[in-house]
């Protein structure tokens, strides 16, 4: 190789290529770790989640914190002011009972508010579109499409219990038809089995698995109002016969906003309890009572299906069965896509190309003594590769015409590609390529240059190869 020979090439190969790559997959190897995600985080209903998902509400829980406060605040005031007196004057068993109904009414509560109320699963993209298919068959039935007998109308479905026929309506939200007695929540955007109501007070709704909690909650609390207001008065009147009643006002402030709280509460929570126990003695739900949708009379049409008529039998499926257990597995872990690892070759980095990238590489004519490499990881962006060494050419005496003075580039503009339509063919190391002497005599950068792309291309393509040949005769002189 004559001196400066090779300079030029280095200078044009090497000044572009980086030993580091600001890629995140610098090795073929080594698989980016995706954090795993639970199944809360992506939940598609309107709910709030705390503890990792542990606990489940409302997103609107401006009322229940208001709820929290109102008993924190008369417990404590009762507590720290009515307590230490009655214990002396009456008995120290009453600030011991109300110790216990005040920790029964905030277990309840926070066991209401803070559990799954029986949300069902959405359907997936593929039962969905399952179960659209099924609805559009039963669509054509019911327009008349289809001969046969009476047919449910669309978007219902008719079941029968214990003799009552039932409907079960298609959620549009949630893609299913929900089961019986199941209803759709406005406010959570979820469909809730055995739903009741949602209570705004409990910042949750109230449905099949925590209708219980709620009940027990209410109850308790009317409890604990009735038996603070009974001896906040009890306090006060015994203080107004030592000292009358002004000065007993005097002396306990608490016990009149104590009274005053209780009073205007007692009512509605009380009325609340009753109207919850007339439902759990004949087995209906808020839901079912507001819409009238059965009648207590076992001999009427629309008697109630559900109701095993026996109060006490009612009460104890509702307070004493099994919990079901949640169907949403809100804490499951949601599993990735597992990423396949890119495949070496000869120490490049190989960049994921596409399907079509991929057909067109193996469509691509290479080198015998090469690997196959797609155009990805040969041109990324700003920096162009390299490919190995090819197998020498043996080239005859060149026989250009002699009637074409511009035969060099002319031939340059049918060999040579253009730079967008050949991005996977490859160069050669300015080592490792063969090197004749006529060859580099030119001297020329742009020569030295032209001449090694031109012999990359004559192994691929022998249809070029006299034009190769004439090509390089020209360059030499």
């Amino acid at each position: 190789m004559p001196p400066g020979g090779g300079g030029p090439m280095k200078d044009c190969e090497y000044s572009q290529i980086s030993t580091h790559s600001s890629s995140p997959m610098e090795s073929p190897h080594k698989k980016k770790k995706i954090a795993a995600r639970r199944k809360w985080e992506v939940f598609p209903g309107r709910n709030k989640f705390f503890c990792n998902g542990r606990i489940m509400m409302a997103r609107q829980t401006g009322v229940f914190y208001l709820t929290l406060v109102l008993i924190l605040v008369t417990s404590g005031l009762f507590f720290a002011f009515d307590c230490p007196y009655l214990a002396v004057k009456i008995t120290p068993a009453i600030p011991a009972v109300a110790g216990i109904l005040f920790f029964f009414v905030m277990g309840t509560l926070l066991r209401t508010s803070f559990s799954d109320p029986g949300v069902l699963p959405r359907a997936t993209p593929d039962e969905a579109a399952d179960l659209e298919r099924q609805i559009g068959n039963t669509e054509d039935i019911a327009n008349g499409t289809s001969s046969g007998g009476y047919r449910p109308p669309p978007r219902t479905k008719e079941v029968i219990i214990n003799g009552q026929t039932v409907k079960l309506k298609y959620c549009f939200t949630c893609k299913i038809f929900r089961p019986p007695r199941a209803s759709h929540c406005s406010l959570c955007d979820n469909c809730v089995e055995r739903f009741d109501h949602h209570c705004p007070w409990v910042g949750n709704c109230v449905g099949k698995r925590n209708y219980r909690f709620f009940y027990m909650f209410i109850l308790s609390l009317s409890f604990l109002t009735v038996f603070i207001f009974a001896f906040v008065l009890t306090h006060v009147i015994l203080r107004s016969q030592q000292t009358g009643f002004l000065n007993a006002l005097k002396d306990s402030p608490a016990s009149v906003l104590e009274a005053v709280v209780c009073f205007f509460s007692v009512w509605s929570i009380v009325g609340l309890s009753g109207f919850h126990t007339y439902l759990i003695s004949s087995n209906q739900t808020t839901n079912e009572d507001i819409k009238g949708s059965w009648s207590n009379k076992r001999g009427k049409e629309n008697y109630n299906p559900y109701s095993y008529g026996n109060i006490f039998t009612n009460c104890c499926v509702a307070l004493c069965g099994p919990i079901s257990p949640s169907l949403i597995d809100r804490r499951g872990y949601i599993q990735p896509d597992t990423p396949q690892p890119a495949a070496p070759s000869n120490g490049i980095t190989m960049y994921g190309a596409t399907q079509s990238q991929s057909d067109m590489a193996a469509a691509t004519p290479l080198l015998q003594s090469e690997p196959s490499l797609t155009s990805d990881e040969l041109h990324l962006p700003g920096k162009p590769g390299l490919g190995t060494p090819c197998a020498s050419l043996t080239l005859g005496p060149p026989t250009p015409p002699a009637s074409m003075p511009n035969l060099a580039e002319a031939a340059l503009a049918d060999v040579m590609p253009r730079k967008d339509e050949h991005m996977g063919h490859q160069f050669l190391t300015p080592d490792e390529a063969p090197s004749p002497p006529r060859l580099l005599a030119a001297g020329s950068p742009l020569a030295h240059s032209r001449t090694m792309h031109v012999l990359g291309l004559a192994s691929q393509d022998s249809l070029h190869e006299d034009s190769v040949r004439g090509l390089v005769k020209l360059s030499s002189v």
